[in-house]
């Protein structure tokens, strides 16, 4: 890697379309020069507790993940080094014991709702963005996505989504949309924006 990597961030509210932004990206730098780091990987570790006090706990709140393991991770990539990036199961809400290597590529892309809350991780990226979307959209989104991929019934989306979800979207993620550089609404079908987005990338990694 001739010179360091340009850190981009995803952020938005959980269901904005995020992973549509970072596909997008991808396919436009090409997948080979396209790392991308989930802050979802670097949820706490809670097995001293039962499950069902996992399922308890709040997992929208910053305290929640683990994220100075996630700066070194993208401070070692910027160096240039291979780094095992954990890997978290979320029908039993704890890590797994194996990880995946990430190595460092033109570009690193970090994604998550709470990536703009914690200033060290923050200032590590050269582009930030928001992806903004209506709050029905993000909760239809969030209860397919979770029922499908999670393991998660409706009931206990529906509950995560009032008690912890809906008030941690407005006390913390929204907020930090102030520290975007910028802000694509209607997600990841915003074309016009997604352009500007990935032309600005294009010429900060052919540098």
């Amino acid at each position: 890697m001739s010179q360091p990597p340009v850190i981009i961030g995803v952020a938005g509210g959980s269901g904005s379309g995020k992973t549509t932004v970072v596909r997008r990206i991808a396919q436009s730098l090409g997948p080979e020069r396209v790392t991308v780091l989930e802050h979802d990987r670097y949820y706490n570790d809670r097995k001293e507790l039962r499950l069902e006090e996992r399922a308890q706990l709040n997992y929208d709140h910053p305290d929640s993940l683990e994220t100075d393991l996630m700066v070194e991770h993208v401070r070692a990539l910027s160096r240039g080094e291979v780094v095992e990036l954990p890997t978290y199961d979320f029908t039993m809400h704890a890590r797994r014991a194996a990880t995946e290597r990430a190595e460092p590529r033109a570009a690193i892309i970090v994604e998550g709702i709470l990536i703009y809350t914690h200033a060290a991780l923050r200032d590590l990226m050269a582009v930030k963005v928001f992806v903004d979307t209506d709050a029905d959209t993000r909760f239809i989104r969030r209860l397919t996505r979770d029922v499908a991929e999670r393991g998660r019934t409706m009931e206990s989306v529906i509950e995560q989504y009032l008690t912890t979800v809906k008030p941690m979207h407005f006390d913390f993620v929204e907020p930090s949309k102030r520290y975007a550089d910028l802000i694509i609404p209607q997600g990841g079908h915003n074309d016009i924006a997604i352009d500007l987005l990935l032309n600005l990338i294009r010429g900060l990694t052919s540098r």
